[in-house]
């Protein structure tokens, strides 16, 4: 999508970390932002260090009524949506399957997966009508692949949102609307601050310091750009790819064998 003939974008989780990196990185292109967050004192703090080109909205991502209010409200003052960015989430809670409790798991996927289908809900049907417009959804590496104890449900999430935007792209390329999904690696963001919010659990990292060269003004001008380029997937770490690689070379093995069969 040329973003010089976008005038909208809606962005989720946009009031800190990568979603605010999105905002700024295409409001410098030009566009005009409304950035929803579930945390309206972040959210009144940094529309004070913005100007006119931003609005803001509180919502929570699971609230389908609330998802209605929020894009009336975007929609009034600046007009049709043309560029989602579907971001909002939470983090992994570091609990096994066999551990977890079930209100935990109903949490991470409710936020995780059936908050960003509400953004597809809510916006993707108008911008197939219009035969224009561009939406992300905010995968993870974890949607990947998953080597590390701990993040199961999340991955689940995850591995949801990676189906759910090929799937959408599939179906809205013939209206000419891109679909991205991104999968960022660890970025320093609020994103265990915004967890406990919602009442979540976060994964504790024992003896171990995460640390990363990527910020969110990188992630945001990943995303411009990969829009720009209807790319269908961003990833932020190369990092990623050995174990990601190694989940490949398995599912081929596997298809191999049984084409031997």
């Amino acid at each position: 999508m040329d973003l010089s003939q976008a005038k909208h974008a809606f962005i989720t989780g946009g009031a800190s970390g990568l979603g605010l990196g999105i905002a700024d990185a295409l409001a410098d292109r030009g566009l005009r932002v409304t950035i929803a967050d579930i945390n309206e004192e972040a959210l009144a703090a940094v529309l004070a260090t913005r100007g006119n080109a931003f609005r803001g909205v509180v919502l929570d991502t699971r609230d389908r009524e609330g998802w209605q209010r929020a894009k009336a409200d975007a929609e009034a003052a600046f007009g049709p949506v043309d560029v989602l960015i579907d971001n909002a989430g939470i983090a992994p809670n570091g609990k096994p399957f066999a551990e977890m409790d079930p209100e935990s798991f109903d949490r991470i996927v409710a936020i995780n997966l059936t908050g960003i289908f509400n953004g597809v809900w809510a916006f993707a049907a108008e911008m197939a009508a219009r035969g224009k417009g561009h939406i992300v959804l905010t995968s993870s590496q974890a949607g990947l692949v998953t080597t590390v104890p701990g993040v199961g449900a999340y991955s689940v999430a995850k591995f949801g949102v990676t189906a759910m935007g090929e799937g959408l792209r599939t179906e809205l390329a013939p209206q000419g609307v891109g679909v991205t999904v991104l999968f960022p690696g660890y970025v320093q963001t609020n994103l265990a601050a915004n967890t406990q919010r919602v009442g979540g659990d976060i994964r504790q990292y024992s003896n171990v310091v995460l640390t990363s060269d990527v910020t969110s003004a990188d992630v945001g001008a990943m995303v411009a750009e990969g829009i720009e380029q209807d790319a269908p997937y961003i990833i932020t770490h190369k990092q990623v790819w050995p174990g990601v690689e190694k989940r490949m070379n398995a599912i081929k093995a596997a298809c191999d064998y049984r084409l031997e069969r």
